[in-house]
């Protein structure tokens, strides 16, 4: 086998050692210098090294840290992150420069502490550099700084308000940034301190940034621990946060209402309706919806969640009554089906209290408890003591036919006077309904890390789950009109109704109406009728021919479409996408990107500050991963960030966004991916660039999709024409051959 050598002048190239990061070094009042710094020598000796060119003594006293904005230092731990290309600066050790700091921040002049606080609070984002910091007390150092309020501080405020102003910023800068990396617990901060914050929340509601980092240190107090909970809940009152909901700035009504949902998630039990009231009296609900939802802006994403949080915090107040039985023997709750009845049929004063008028009395209860639509016509009480829903169902039930008592008188005497067994149960219905209802806003789950679904239309009213009922169940009555079902076999009939009317619901909701009357009126466009329209639509766009030459063609062209998936996938991964790294305190976390190389060879990946505008460029993102190194592609609770310790490992919806590459003995890149459908398209790829089946759910929808278009478009020339399930006879043998032409 012959071998063929490169020209001596071949443009063929070697690639560099992996053990060898070409990099450009600067020093001020110094020419940059290019060297290659060898990952396997001791990170001492490569700044002694880079010292000794520069004729600097006492290289211990140096250190290496990245030239960009980040100012991060390249430790031992880090330096594999390196890249050829990188510009790093020879600057001061981190134990260095924090005891600079700590010396400069407590200067007499001003213009120094001023400058001082301002490059703490840019270091204080690197974890090595906070760590010396903090074990130089300087956390201690900064909330004395906070609670001091001395008079040469009030006299600076008054005298120089805009220098005390930013003074005061950097530090609390500087503060959120040291406690987001861990190091230190929050339960170690005074209650001086607290009352501190709190009143900067009143004090200084003009100065954004100060106003910004007092809510965002009292959203983590009350999310890491639960003694600073109770003092926070001491200092701060929903009256003193809701005018920040009221001006025009998002990023305040977020933080503020980031506050409201941490007291509220952090409350105890038996704290957490009172609080409800609170709210309900300030009128909360009403000013998110005029200056948040209705403001002439759009909602963010992270004000979208805050919402969604709300909106999840508010509705699990139902659970307790959810998963409350009802007393058969409570009086109080058997007078309020006393008063459904009343409501229903305007019983007449009740009769003399004689044996014979007792028991006629009794029979016209259970009689109008029938028409009522309950299960046990003697004892309606009985009906309520499967959870969920419990007594959340009657709550419901008695809402309704007070506030909507036209339509509850109707509906029920529309249904008790009906001969043809058509008739909708409304007592079992309601009971149904209910029990959906609590399913499709998931009552008593806790809130997700990653969902930013709220919908508008549940802040347009203060009872608005009661009055989602009231729309549901005239709509259920509807349908099961439409429907013609029978209360002969219910358990039957409510099965089929409940799919429908769960559908129309769902479908109803995706469209995000504004308010409840867009609710109800997109349902009315969504009668049985439609719905079974909308269904047939669908069946036809993803009708599966079984015939045997249907499904012939279906596996000879499978083939086909799989690459074509699997393209769209890889595309999708070159394309690239932002992710959020999740911590406690969600606004503050950082994003990052990550896409495939043009060439499927290598994953780039980096940390960005904010979240990007369309792609982010392969030389603007650090970090790279060669595909030939990926081991595995792991998913849900296997992934090694859902192992450890903490509030994301009980989150079902963050389980299910989560998935990790696995690379070399221990390297792992993990990744929370925003969405399920970004979710199936980077596990897709990733497994078809490790030559594995893509096996999302995504993918079967669209073979299935693309599959039956290929199909019909294959077929669009053989349209009304029936195709044979087994092809056609061969014919017989002619008798004789004389027909052939021999062109010998």
């Amino acid at each position: 086998c012959p071998v063929v050598l490169a020209p001596k002048n071949s443009s063929v190239a070697m690639p560099p050692p992996a053990d060898l990061v070409k990099v450009a070094i600067e020093w001020p009042g110094a020419f940059p210098k290019l060297m290659e710094i060898d990952q396997k020598k001791p990170l001492s000796s490569i700044i002694k090294e880079v010292c000794d060119g520069w004729s600097l003594a006492n290289h211990d006293q140096f250190a290496l840290q990245h030239a960009d904005s980040s100012n991060f230092y390249i430790t031992e731990k880090n330096r594999n992150e390196l890249k050829n290309g990188a510009i790093l600066r020879l600057t001061t050790s981190p134990a260095q420069n924090a005891q600079q700091l700590h010396e400069r921040i407590q200067s007499s002049s001003m213009d120094a502490k001023l400058e001082a606080l301002k490059d703490l609070a840019n270091y204080s984002r690197d974890v090595t550099f906070a760590q010396e910091f903090i074990n130089l007390d300087g956390i201690s150092l900064l909330t004395q700084m906070v609670e001091s309020g001395t008079e040469r501080y009030q006299k600076l405020q008054k005298i120089m308000k805009p220098c005390f102003g930013d003074m005061l910023s950097f530090t609390l800068t500087a503060f959120v940034e040291l406690m987001d990396h861990g190091i230190v617990s929050w339960d170690t901060f005074s209650v001086a301190f607290i009352k501190k914050i709190a009143s900067y929340v009143n004090k200084f509601a003009s100065d954004i940034s100060i106003l910004q980092r007092s809510l965002a240190i009292l959203e983590s107090m009350v999310l890491n621990s639960h003694d600073l909970y109770q003092k926070v809940a001491q200092e701060i009152t929903i009256g003193q946060l809701i005018p920040h909901l009221q001006g025009t700035d998002q990023e305040i009504q977020t933080y503020t209402i980031a506050v409201i949902n941490a007291l509220f998630l952090k409350a105890p039990d038996d704290k957490r309706q009172e609080m409800a009231n609170i709210l309900a009296q300030k009128q909360l609900r009403s000013i998110i919806l005029t200056h948040v939802i209705r403001a002439q802006r759009a909602i963010n994403n992270e004000m979208a969640h805050q919402l969604y949080v709300l909106q999840v915090l508010t509705f699990n107040l139902l659970e307790d009554r959810m998963m409350t039985k009802m007393d058969p023997q409570d009086q109080a709750q058997r007078d309020i089906i006393f008063e459904l009845r009343r409501i229903a049929f305007d019983a007449e004063s009740e009769p003399n209290n004689s044996s014979g008028s007792m028991e006629k009395r009794k029979s016209m209860y259970t009689r109008d408890y029938k028409k009522l639509g309950f299960i046990n016509h003697v004892n309606p009480a009985m009906d309520f003591t499967q959870t969920p829903p419990g007594m959340l169902a009657l709550d419901n039930m008695l809402y309704f036919a007070k506030h909507h008592q036209d339509a509850y008188i109707r509906i029920v005497l529309e249904n008790s006077s009906r001969e043809d067994k058509h008739e909708c149960p409304f007592g079992r219905s309601s009971i149904e309904l209910t029990k959906m209802l609590c399913e499709i806003l998931k009552v008593g789950e806790l809130p997700s890390e990653t969902c930013n679904d709220f919908h508008p239309m549940f802040f347009t009213h203060d009872r608005s789950f009661e009055e989602f009922f009231c729309i549901c169940i005239q709509l259920l009555n509807k349908t099961w009109k439409e429907m013609r079902a029978t209360s002969e076999d219910f358990n039957k009939a409510r099965k089929r109704v409940m799919q429908v009317v769960k559908e129309q619901i769902m479908r109803a909701l995706t469209t995000k109406p504004s308010s409840l009357d867009q609710f109800k009126s997109k349902l009315q466009n969504l009668s049985y009728t439609e719905i079974l329209k909308i269904r047939q639509s669908e069946r036809m766009n993803q009708e599966d021919f079984q015939s045997r030459p249907i499904l012939e063609l279906k596996e000879k062209i499978q083939p086909e479409i799989l690459e074509l998936i699997k393209q769209q996938r890889l595309n999708r991964l070159v394309e690239g996408t932002c992710f959020r790294k999740l911590n406690s305190r969600r606004r503050q976390d950082k994003f990052w990107y990550c896409r495939l190389s043009p060439n499927h060879k290598v994953l780039h990946y980096g940390d960005l500050e904010e979240s990007p505008q369309g792609e982010v460029p392969h030389d603007s993102l650090q970090d790279k991963l060669p595909v030939a190194d990926i081991k595995a592609v792991v998913t849900g609770k296997d992934c090694p960030h859902m192992k450890e310790k903490g509030a994301l490992k009980q989150n079902k919806e963050v389980l299910e966004l989560a998935f990790s590459i696995l690379y070399d003995s221990s390297g792992q890149l993990n990744f929370i991916a925003p969405d399920k459908h970004e979710y199936c398209v980077w596990t897709d790829g990733l497994n078809a660039l490790l030559g594995k089946d893509m096996l999302s759910d995504l993918t079967r929808n669209d073979l299935d999709t693309l599959l039956s278009m290929e199909i019909k478009l294959r077929l669009l020339d053989l349209e009304n024409i029936q195709i044979p399930d087994a092809p056609p006879p061969i014919p017989k043998e002619p008798s004789n051959y004389d027909f052939v032409y021999d062109c010998n």
